[in-house]
């Protein structure tokens, strides 16, 4: 029995210590097409790229234009689109974290 709990143990680590490697950089990536030709989402173009890793550091790139003077700008509701698949992507990351941690917590109380 004993050994059977360790086992159970073991392989639950080692599922979560997988996972954590994989979640500890994470990229989102919003893409556009252009309407104006026949839509192939295969050929669907980077607008804006997030990347975040688990020890908090991120790095975003985000396209921008000359306004009419001369000024570099953001487009503001692609930033925002792009926000928001940001944090709809930690927000999933850190809920499917947590029932790692549950389950894992599950395993040991047993």
């Amino acid at each position: 029995m004993a050994n059977e709990i360790n086992t159970a143990l073991k392989s639950v680590a080692e599922k979560i210590a997988r996972y954590v490697e994989d979640v500890s950089e994470m990229t989102v990536e919003t893409r556009y097409v252009d309407l104006g030709q026949t839509v192939n989402f295969e050929d669907a173009l980077p607008a804006a790229r997030t990347e975040i890793r688990l020890d908090g550091d991120c790095a975003t790139v985000l396209p921008v234009r000359k306004n009419d003077a001369g000024a570099t700008v953001v487009d503001v509701d692609l930033f925002d689109m792009h926000q928001q698949n940001v944090a709809t992507a930690i927000d999933y990351r850190a809920r499917m974290m947590d029932a790692l941690l549950q389950t894992f917590k599950q395993a040991v109380s047993r």
